[in-house]
């Protein structure tokens, strides 16, 4: 686990729970897993299961600014990025005729 605050009691727990079901996984002969909550219980995770598909994180997202927040790290981000971001994240309007349209056209339709 990375960290850029000193631990605490309630991460302390936790990683002693995840070390402690990883090695019973690995007596137990798996191996290419890792382990993590699943519906609130510890389970065997495949590699294969994690690296199926890939997350994208949007840096300009509020559960990004919290995380930055909560481990105390600055955020790199200047206006500029936030408006580039914004921007790449507004796609255009699909119609059921399958023509696009952006959100101004699409209110003028709305009002006739």
């Amino acid at each position: 686990m990375i960290r850029a605050i000193p631990s605490n009691a309630s991460d302390t727990v936790y990683c002693t729970l995840l070390v402690e079901t990883a090695v019973h996984g690995a007596m137990a002969g798996y191996t290419g897993f890792t382990v993590g909550p699943v519906n609130g219980k510890h389970a065997y995770i495949p590699f294969d299961r994690i690296i199926e598909k890939q997350n994208k994180v949007v840096i300009t997202d509020r559960m990004w600014a919290r995380l930055l927040s909560s481990t105390l790290q600055p955020s790199f981000l200047g206006t500029r990025d936030i408006i580039k971001e914004n921007k790449e994240e507004e796609l255009p309007t699909q119609l059921a005729d399958n023509s696009t349209t952006d959100d101004n056209s699409m209110e003028k339709q709305i009002l006739r």
